[in-house]
């Protein structure tokens, strides 16, 4: 990180991005004409294109809050106003983010990326149904032995 510093439950950081032929490869909502969350004038990266200057970075993220452009404040601007920034803001651009901090109260090891933290439900089912199988194999096996003639 260039620069984290935690408060609130947020985490502020700067984050240096250098402008690609296609642009800085995210995109914005809010303003204080396009409210993204209600009574909060704020902008926040909607999306992050794929293979764009963002993305390839890493450090950026979907939701983060931007507080800032080069130095430049954006509270309180129009949405088109802040997107004028973003377009006239030179090759290299410096943008100081908020992101709100996860709880660390949760099951260890749960990153939140949509898994539940436990076992994969296959590591259970698969020897579960090798179990099953095998003891069918075995008595059908001993049944067939059964009324088999001895020969």
């Amino acid at each position: 990180m260039n620069g984290s510093v935690a408060s609130g439950g947020f985490a502020e950081e700067i984050i240096s991005l250098t402008r690609r032929p296609s642009g800085l490869g995210f995109n914005i909502v809010g303003g204080t004409d396009q409210q993204y969350i209600a009574n909060d004038n704020s902008i926040y990266v909607s999306w992050i294109k794929k293979d764009g200057a963002a993305y390839l970075d890493g450090r950026l993220q979907e939701g983060d809050k931007i507080v800032a452009i080069n130095g430049k404040d954006l509270k309180d601007l129009r949405h088109k106003d802040a997107v004028e920034l973003f377009r006239n803001a030179g090759c290299y651009v410096s943008l100081k983010i908020q992101r709100r901090l996860q709880p660390q109260n949760g099951p260890v090891g749960h990153g939140g990326d949509g898994e539940s933290g436990g076992l994969p439900l296959a590591a259970i089912l698969v020897p579960g149904l090798a179990l099953a199988v095998t003891a069918v194999w075995i008595l059908l096996r001993y049944y067939v032995e059964k009324r088999s003639p001895a020969g």
